[in-house]
């Protein structure tokens, strides 16, 4: 069959990745996203994009799942890291974005290639034929929602992610807080809120009487882990926020050295350094309760909020149900999805997905058979987790060490171990590229 053009849906990082792709492999491309003509709860701009929680895109040590995931997309000539790199901030071995320059480029380069045709409207239905990518996100619309549920024949699945807020850094009190990064990793790039422990305990106490937003009839078990709200994680134990968001582990104070009993850390959110996120402090609180119990924090008395945390709901389709590891729906080839309403977890995952989409997406209109990435690199272990009939019980999932293959030879040593799935992984990866990125 011949086809004039792919229709991917949705303008976020899996979308800008899919038509990124198709474009470059000489494929026309209607790239449909309903923002800014409609909006969502959760984004803040009308650029294509949009990081709507935090601003870190994660580790970059090849040493981490992370790192390695980042170094397998750059192989397959990632837009969104290309992206990322020129519009990063300090943030030690993590990259992190300036969210509203990363907005900005990705839509200029999207708007600016002479394949790629951007159309904003809410797109209510999958399209009958022709080759689609629905990368819509988790904050998909209700009415393409109930397109995908009727052709799923499944009911959606759901959890809920919260959002940590974002302070000015001009309201910190300085004199409180310390530059450093975990373990001495960068170069200070975090500002660290030292608490006592009856500082902690007063702080904890409050949250813990702190009015949240109701979720009416609504499993608190759906949260994912990652994206916890820091209220819900305070009620399973006194010391949790200790060993979690606020564990001091590798944060002496630079003048005595010493550990404090817990930490806050602050994130740069801008190039400027003039916005710092909460690392951690996702939260449903109402809002006015948000600035009473976190300006209890060393540091934060005087607290300017430019973003309070907020809560949306994120939603995935079963894919061990009805994808293939190639991103296909089962029984309608044409019809590839991506981004998290797969089921991944993440920027980079929902990235990395929407870059197998589009590879994928290129080849079906060249009249070719998709194919799937090798299992030893983590973005073909996530797209085989996610479409692994076996799952009876799916629930979202990120990149990490464990969804790979082991190694032939046994290593004991975890560092070695995942130094060896690293190196296997870029062998594979350049590979697959060398055979069909082209």
């Amino acid at each position: 069959m011949i086809y004039d053009r792919v229709v991917v849906v949705g303008g976020g990082l899996a979308g800008c990745e899919a038509a990124f792709q198709l474009a470059n492999m000489n494929v026309p491309v209607e790239l449909v996203e309903m923002r800014p003509a409609r909006r969502t709860a959760a984004h803040k701009t009308g650029y294509l994009g949009e990081l709507v929680c935090s601003n870190s895109l994660k580790s970059e040590d090849i040493n981490t799942a992370q790192g390695v995931l980042k170094r397998e997309m750059r192989k397959l000539n990632s837009l969104i890291l290309m992206a990322a790199d020129r519009c990063r901030v300090p943030a030690g071995s993590a990259l992190a974005v300036d969210r509203e320059l990363l907005g900005k480029l990705v839509t200029e380069i999207i708007t600016g290639h002479p394949l790629i045709q951007v159309t904003i409207k809410e797109m209510e239905n999958i399209p009958e034929f022709g080759i689609t990518v629905v990368a819509s996100g988790p904050l998909t619309s209700d009415a393409l929602s109930a397109s995908i549920a009727r052709l799923t024949g499944e009911e959606h699945l759901h959890f809920f992610d919260a959002v940590a807020p974002i302070i000015a850094v001009d309201s910190i009190d300085m004199n409180k807080v310390y530059a450093g990064s975990r373990y001495g990793k960068g170069e200070g790039d975090y500002l660290n809120c030292p608490l006592n422990q009856e500082e902690y305990e007063v702080f904890y106490e409050a949250l813990l009487k702190a009015d949240s937003v109701p979720l009416e009839g609504i499993d608190e078990g759906l949260y994912f882990s990652a994206c916890v709200p820091i209220e819900v994680m305070a009620r399973k134990g006194k010391d949790n926020l200790r060993f979690g968001p606020m564990r001091p582990v590798g944060l002496p104070h630079p003048e005595s050295g010493q550990v404090p009993y817990a930490v806050v850390q602050l994130r740069q959110d801008n190039r400027e350094g003039t916005m710092f996120s909460m690392v951690g402090f996702q939260t449903r609180m109402k809002w006015g309760e948000q600035e009473r119990v976190l300006r209890l924090i060393p540091g934060l008395e005087k607290a300017e909020f430019l973003r309070l945390g907020v809560m949306h709901r994120n939603t995935y389709i079963n894919s061990p149900r009805v994808l293939t590891d190639t991103l296909q729906f089962r029984g309608k080839p044409e019809l590839f999805f991506a981004g998290q309403i797969t089921g991944v977890e993440g920027y980079m995952e929902s990235a990395a997905t929407g870059i197998v989409a589009g590879i994928n997406a290129a080849r079906k209109y060249r009249g070719l058979e998709p194919v799937a990435l090798p299992r030893e690199t983590l973005i073909g272990a996530l797209c085989r987790y996610i479409s692994d009939p076996a799952h009876s019980n799916f629930q979202p999932m990120n990149a990490n060490f464990g969804i790979l293959p082991p190694l032939e030879n046994r290593i004991k040593n975890k560092r070695l171990r995942n130094q060896h799935l690293g190196e296997r992984s870029w062998q594979k990866i350049g590979e697959f590229s060398e055979e069909f990125v082209k």
